[in-house]
């Protein structure tokens, strides 16, 4: 494999994550999140299942660091999450809403993701597998 392949494959392996974690507010917005009971449990069940998928995926793909790639695939997430608002929010509640509206919640949307990312990260390097 050429190293312009294996960059498009790491890309094409951050925005996979990133997508992957649209799950969670798609549930909330369709209701399905309230098969874990309540909304609030169903998030913090979500986060935590893509969190394990995240750490998964990187074992399996056998990065030899997964930091990085985990931090821009909350990088990732966050975009994808921040467009996803801006488009259904007008849509499903009649105007715009979200982090789209409030440059602190954007920075804060981003922020959050980045550490998520980081941590999961630190938890899969931490994991003894074989690496790339």
């Amino acid at each position: 494999m050429t190293t312009n392949q294996a960059k498009q494959q790491t890309r094409t392996l951050i925005l996979g994550l990133g997508a992957l974690a649209l799950i969670r507010p798609l549930m909330k917005i369709t209701g399905l999140i309230h098969i874990f009971g309540s909304e609030a449990i169903g998030s913090i069940a979500m986060t935590i299942l893509i969190s394990i998928a995240w750490i998964l995926i990187v074992i399996k793909k056998r990065l030899s660091n997964p930091i990085p790639v985990l931090v821009l695939a909350g990088v990732s997430y966050a975009a994808f999450a921040i467009i996803l608002s801006g488009i259904l929010s007008p849509v499903l509640d009649g105007g715009l809403q979200g982090p789209l509206t409030n440059p602190i919640a954007l920075v804060s949307v981003f922020i959050t993701n980045i550490v998520w990312g980081f941590v999961l990260g630190v938890i899969a390097a931490a994991i003894p597998y074989k690496k790339g």
